[in-house]
């Protein structure tokens, strides 16, 4: 059995905990290509269909980007057609590490949205070469992946990191920070994070024995280039066009695509960190291909400075609704979800958000940014007059990412805030498939009481000719 062990020795990564690669080639000097109050960022955009033309768009209407390259391993299917004719200057490309080869000196900055395995290794050759990075949440697959990018941003403070969870530049980020530091949001002991709606996989057998049966790859699809560093799958429609985020071999389940955009505050601001148990109290479903139909997952969390301990516990699925405590009353959809290929999120009888409970107050709050409200109604009229006011955003996320590249402001979610929230997921992944409780050392970065849950914190290594991005 190839164990995280050897791999990291293999790698030339191992030393004590969790090992550390440094980024061997020196990160280039930035080039800038223009001047003025209203400078424009060169970007690359890695992933330029679904979720990518969405995220161009954001970034288009910032006013502050110049889009000079534009890179899909489907370039040229209809995902793609509308961002290729709005930018006709930009250069076209499938793989990015011929784009880098050939644009490097012409590209500031890269956003990235593309299958989360995919993520790592577009990031780490970005910022090897000095490259600005957005990329879309979660930020890494594995833990081990989170790791090294975390390791690498840290090397090179001058590279701006940003994960794609917006909601860390909207209301809920501010009103949080505004009012735990009035002493409204103190002594929290447990959260619950829900998401009860249908996902892509719901519908598939669980009796599932073996992998999907080939199909014809499509003509404008370059599906060996779709793995990057995971191993050849053949093709099957069940894995492309948003659809991988049900498998463990590729994504990160309904826990990681849709805990970043609920658990991002109280997780930064609660300073989690990195939790000493995670249970899977509850698996409908489970089977060792794609994600139960159901989980309820228990994270528990230490002291942390004066804070007390935290158990976190994640409900998704149709008909695994969490307790809701007296006085919930109505749950709010967030304004602000993006469609996605799997559909618009529809309003159910309790939307994706989170209840936290502390000492003397209980908040409800939805996803994506939106503000916390504190339960019961009654409860909260008294404390009207106590309430803080939250400041305003200055820039939206994509303002922020493309402000931080010119200096002028820093990313609210770079690597090094949300990395231990994607370690977090990975952890949760893990226990969901085994279906098996996991005790964590945060210190040695191990699980401690399973040999194979440890191993996948790395997972094998990567298909050969790819060792290269675990070693930069």
């Amino acid at each position: 059995m190839i164990t995280r062990r050897k791999f990291l020795q293999a790698s030339g990564l191992a030393t004590a905990g969790l090992a550390m690669g440094g980024l061997n080639a020196a990160a280039k000097s930035m080039t800038t290509y223009q001047t003025g109050t209203k400078r424009k960022i060169n970007l690359a955009c890695v992933g330029i269909g679904n979720r990518g033309e969405q995220i161009i768009d954001e970034f288009d209407r910032t006013g502050l980007a110049n889009i000079v390259a534009l890179c899909d391993v489907d370039l040229g299917n209809k995902q793609t057609l509308n961002i290729l004719n709005r930018f006709p200057k930009a250069k076209h490309f499938k793989d990015f590490r011929e784009m880098f080869d050939k644009m490097g000196n012409e590209i500031e900055a890269v956003s990235i949205a593309i299958p989360d395995f995919a993520h790592f290794p577009v990031s780490m050759l970005a910022i090897s070469l000095g490259k600005h990075v957005y990329v879309e949440k979660p930020m890494a697959r594995t833990f081990l992946e989170a790791e090294l990018m975390m390791d690498a941003a840290r090397r090179h403070p001058e590279i701006a990191t940003q994960v794609g969870n917006q909601g860390h530049s909207e209301e809920n980020y501010f009103q949080f920070k505004a009012w735990q530091d009035a002493g409204i949001i103190k002594d929290v002991t447990a959260i619950t994070a829900h998401m009860n709606n249908d996902r892509r996989w719901h519908k598939w057998d669980t009796n599932i024995y073996k992998l999907p049966e080939a199909q014809p790859i499509p003509a404008t699809l370059d599906w060996n280039l779709w793995h990057t560093t995971r191993f050849y799958h053949d093709y099957n429609e069940k894995y492309h066009q948003g659809e991988w985020r049900s498998w463990y071999d590729f994504g990160m389940g309904a826990l990681g695509d849709w805990g970043a955009h609920i658990l991002d505050t109280v997780h930064e601001f609660l300073e989690l960190g990195l939790p000493y148990e995670v249970n899977p109290v509850k698996l409908t479903g489970q089977n060792d291909y794609f994600y139960p139909m159901s989980s309820t997952i228990l994270f528990r969390f230490p002291a942390r400075k004066n804070m007390p301990p935290v158990d976190l516990t994640w409900y998704d699925g149709v008909d695994n609704l969490p307790p809701l405590p007296e006085g919930y009353g109505k749950s709010e959809l967030a304004t602000n979800i993006p469609a996605s290929g799997a559909g618009e999120i529809k309003e159910t009888k309790i939307n994706p958000g989170k209840i936290i409970y502390g000492k003397d107050l209980i908040f409800k709050g939805g996803s994506h940014g939106s503000a916390l409200s504190i339960i019961p109604e009654s409860k909260a009229k008294d404390l009207v007059s106590r309430l803080p006011e939250v400041p305003q955003s200055p820039s939206n996320h994509f303002e922020n990412f493309l402000l931080a590249c010119q200096g002028k402001e820093k990313t609210r979610s770079p690597f090094e805030i949300h990395g231990p929230l994607s370690q977090v997921f990975s952890l949760g992944v893990i226990a969901q498939r085994l279906n098996s409780v996991l005790y964590f050392d945060s210190r040695t970065k191990q699980i401690t009481n399973n040999a194979f849950a440890n191993a996948l914190l790395t997972q094998e290594p990567p298909r050969k000719g790819w060792e290269e991005f675990y070693k930069l």
